[in-house]
């Protein structure tokens, strides 16, 4: 019997070592190298932007950038304060508001809904709603708090910025609770059942606390992503040169002083925007940190 595929020795057992010059191995060898050559370009836009960044804000770091107020145009010195706290506050508003609606719409898509009609619109919305541009979301805030001054007569302010921002959270919030609440064993649902408990006391007592590390992965995750928006915030928060001076005003925010500072002809204006950029950039991306850090705990 001749063997073309699998060599024998001469004690007739298949010959099994690796023999490199087969063209099946240097076939194997060559696209391994192509799949590692493409995976380094994918990453390498993120590397330049990283090392740009760094390269051109760091220099500009020191304490005034962050105890300061933005200088006017043409002057010198300064800072970024105002705006790193309103970015914060936004943040908070938005996170405030997207948390609990995401949280319980997930709770009722993994917990109560039975997969039919009503759930089925709630998750094709979501994933509608996951694919719209920002600035949408900005636009539709726009219309409906800043246009009709229904916030107690305020037009631009911290809330309406707040509110815009988690509209982009929302489809992350709700999906990453949905799949965490499915990860959880119906085996802990059925003997929290066995015991008598109602299915409210099942879902807040068992099965919520097992999902928490998913579930603030996801909510993480949702305000990296809004932390980093401009558009939304040019038509609800708009920008203020001063201190936050309440949640009803207009508030500076480092994407948009990012975005007004880098347009303006003056050094001193566009140093303090590569500056705004290397803070955005590193809390972004120590947010994005934390979110794999709680994965990883979630998979142990």
């Amino acid at each position: 019997m001749k063997y073309s595929s699998i060599e024998r020795s001469a004690e007739g057992i298949p010959d099994l070592s690796y023999k490199s010059w087969r063209k099946r191995n240097i076939s194997s060898r060559l696209l391994s190298f192509l799949a590692g050559v493409f995976a380094c370009l994918a990453v390498l836009p993120l590397i330049a932007v990283l090392i740009y960044i760094l390269i051109k804000g760091v220099a500009s770091l020191n304490i005034d950038l962050f105890t300061q107020l933005p200088p006017p145009p043409g002057g010198s010195g300064g800072g970024v304060g105002n705006a790193i706290l309103g970015s914060i506050v936004v943040t908070a508003i938005a996170t405030w508001l997207a948390i609990p609606i995401g949280v319980g719409g997930g709770i009722y898509l993994a917990e109560y809904s039975t997969g039919k009609g009503f759930s089925q619109f709630i998750r094709f919305g979501t994933n509608v709603l996951a694919g719209v541009p920002s600035i949408i979301a900005g636009v539709f805030i726009y219309g409906v708090i800043v246009s009709t001054r229904i916030l107690f007569g305020h037009t631009f302010s911290a809330i309406a910025g707040g509110a815009a921002l988690s509209v982009l959270m929302l489809p992350t919030v709700v999906k990453t609770t949905d799949e965490g609440l499915k990860l959880v064993s119906n085996d802990l649902r059925r003997a929290a059942f066995g015991v008598g408990a109602s299915h409210f006391v099942t879902v807040s007592q068992i099965t919520l606390p097992k999902a928490f590390t998913p579930i603030a992965t996801g909510v993480v995750l949702s305000i990296a992503r809004a932390a980093g928006e401009t558009a939304p915030l040019i038509f609800t928060a708009l920008f203020s040169p001063f201190w936050p001076n309440g949640i009803f005003e207009p508030i500076a925010t480092l994407s948009v002083l990012i975005y007004n500072f880098s347009a303006q002809p003056y050094d001193v204006q566009n140093q303090l925007a590569w500056a705004a950029s290397f803070i955005l950039v590193v809390f972004i991306l120590a947010l994005n940190l934390l979110a794999r850090w709680l994965g990883r705990i979630a998979n142990q």
